[in-house]
């Protein structure tokens, strides 16, 4: 509870898929426990990777096509229950930083809701919470090259949206760099995605029901649009950098990755989640 952001927004399980929608974008947030009005007692989980599901094609765009034919604007007027993770990893309020981290770690995920003995939802610690404290702590450090992600999944501009979706539901991925001819032109992650059905043509196709042509669009589409990008620069260093000095631009900048480049060369992409593998390997 230390570190856990303890006024935590929550919404009822009541709440409609498109508020949940509107909220995350208000906010800024990337997930939403969901908690009952009353007792706040914790009954599920909402994150941005469950509307690139529902939208791209994966397991839970089956709410769509199966309840609703197909009608989009219909399905996102369905309760947020309907879509959300039920089997929500937490933390107890009682337990401490490495035990978070520990439960982040193995069970990869970004955040975990904090509760009480009564499951009341009291706080909610997250990746971002990691990279702050991280921050704080420089005398913990490593290099970047030994906790890195090596295999790094890339797209390219001319590729969808649907696309960029699809391979985020299936790689559990939450940003792709998107790479042309050998050179980074730039990031899509899950919050650009959120942004780009959250306002203007996009946003009219979901509630209007189609949004065909919306997912077919290339990703280019995305990053030519700078209202929606979250990655207007993006942070790259060499093999060799300190973790502590990637944690510093990442925290500046209010990122969640950088990339390791080498000669001009993709080498590998640092996330909160590597980070969180880097505090775990330290505890």
């Amino acid at each position: 509870m230390d570190i856990a952001t303890k006024d935590v927004f929550t919404l009822p399980p009541t709440s409609t898929i498109m508020n949940a929608l509107k909220m995350m974008l208000k906010r800024n947030f990337r997930r939403i426990p969901i908690a009952d009005a009353g007792t706040r007692r914790l009954e599920g989980i909402i994150s941005a990777t469950d509307f690139v599901n529902i939208f791209g094609g994966g397991p839970k765009s089956g709410l769509i096509k199966g309840r609703y034919g197909g009608n989009l604007s219909a399905a996102v007027n369905e309760v947020v229950e309907t879509i959300m993770e039920r089997n929500v990893v937490t933390v107890e309020d009682a337990d401490s930083l490495e035990d978070a981290v520990e439960i982040m770690f193995e069970k990869r995920v970004g955040g975990c809701p904090v509760v009480n003995r009564d499951d009341v939802v009291v706080g909610i610690i997250t990746e971002r919470d990691i990279l702050k404290y991280l921050g704080q702590n420089r005398t913990i450090d490593g290099v970047a090259s030994e906790y890195m992600t090596s295999s790094v999944v890339t797209l390219k501009p001319k590729d969808t949206i649907e696309k960029a979706m699809r391979t985020m539901i299936e790689k559990k991925l939450r940003r792709i760099p998107v790479i042309e001819d050998g050179i980074l032109v730039g990031m899509i992650t899950v919050r650009e995605i959120l942004r780009y059905f959250g306002m203007g043509e996009a946003f009219r196709m979901l509630t209007s029901g189609n949004i065909k042509d919306a997912i077919d669009k290339p990703i280019s589409t995305i990053l030519a649009n700078d209202e929606l990008l979250v990655y207007k620069e993006i942070l790259t260093f060499p093999k060799n950098s300190a973790i502590s000095q990637l944690v510093s631009s990442m925290l500046e900048k209010g990122y969640g990755a950088a990339l390791i480049v080498e000669n001009g060369k993709l080498e590998g992409i640092i996330t909160e989640r590597d980070l969180i593998k880097f505090l775990y390997s330290k505890s």
